[in-house]
């Protein structure tokens, strides 16, 4: 039987699409001005991150102590929020549509390692998060999960597969519990 060898890891997938510079450059950006709980300012925050290589639409809310691992492979779209704590880590590419929020603690996580391999590499895969959609606090997205229109994932929850459209999801797994209806304003 073959033995796990994590001193062979190269970590090579980390700055995927950043140079070295760049992706140190960002980490220290980032823990000392985006993520800081002393930095209140949403504008400068989209600055950065646009600056960095965010492709990012207008009236972004950005709470406190929210961690990008990688701008650069980031999209989001109008009008969405990002709530305190919420972590996107995206070692490959993460889009978010319009109107989208992604509630406090929520996890992105688009990587995770190859345990078939020794020496266990990254085995990434890129999230899409639809229109309309809201991620609850304290919840997961696994790598290669789409969350479609208008879907709901509840607190605590961790989608493993694709969200349908209109539905709203709970439990680990997560599991369509019923359909989301939208009334109209009056």
């Amino acid at each position: 039987m073959q033995e796990v060898r994590l001193s062979q890891f190269d970590g090579a997938d980390f700055d995927k699409g950043a140079g070295f510079i760049k992706a140190t450059l960002w980490y220290f950006v980032n823990a000392l001005v985006v993520r800081a709980s002393w930095n209140p300012f949403m504008g400068i925050k989209v600055a950065l991150l646009k600056a960095f290589g965010a492709r990012i639409g207008k009236g972004l809310v950005i709470k406190n102590n929210v961690i990008i691992k990688s701008p650069w492979n980031l999209t989001v779209g109008d009008y969405c929020w990002l709530g305190e704590g919420c972590w996107i880590d995206n070692l490959d590419k993460v889009t978010i549509g319009s109107n989208v929020c992604i509630s406090q603690g929520a996890l992105l996580l688009t990587g995770n390692h190859d345990y078939t391999n020794p020496s266990m590499p990254y085995r990434n895969a890129p999230i899409a998060v639809e229109d309309g959609a809201w991620i609850g606090a304290k919840t997961v997205v696994c790598p290669g999960v789409a969350v479609h229109r208008n879907a709901i994932l509840t607190v605590g929850s961790v989608a493993t597969k694709d969200m349908a459209e209109n539905s709203i999801y709970q439990g680990n797994p997560a599991m369509k519990i019923r359909e989301r209806r939208i009334e109209e304003q009056k």
